[in-house]
């Protein structure tokens, strides 16, 4: 199980290092997760972009410079899923196109994903007690 939680954190952090890049390099993809009402939505998804940098970064390097905070990680990985889930909410309702999630049912699909990442970043994170 070790080694399954260890492919699984690496592919989580190297899922959050593509993502992180991709916010900085085609942004105005992201622009249609980031409410229309909210000011700075650039900066927004630029900072959301470098947050996903750093928490992919610390998945791959915690494990290796500090285990025992490898469980709280998870956690602060598992809160950015929860915190950005409100505008993908909002992208399905209020129907807005990116990543040619240009359907409602794409877009309401696209939501069960969330979760998904959530328990991930928990489960790969943490260490039963014979790993501790």
């Amino acid at each position: 199980m070790r080694t399954a939680r260890a492919v699984a954190r690496v592919l989580l952090g190297a899922f959050l290092l593509f993502a992180g890049v991709a916010h900085l390099v085609v942004l105005d993809e992201f622009l249609g997760q980031v409410p229309t009402f909210l000011p700075w939505r650039e900066a927004i998804v630029v900072v959301s972009g470098l947050v996903e940098l750093v928490l992919g970064a610390a998945l791959l390097a915690v494990p290796l410079v500090a285990p025992h905070r490898l469980r709280a990680l998870g956690w602060v990985v598992a809160a950015f899923f929860v915190a950005v889930f409100p505008g993908n909410v909002w992208q399905a309702v209020n129907d807005s196109t990116s990543f040619g999630l240009d359907t409602d049912a794409g877009r309401v699909v696209r939501l069960f994903f969330q979760p998904l990442l959530v328990v991930w970043a928990l489960w790969c994170t943490r260490q039963p007690d014979r790993e501790r």
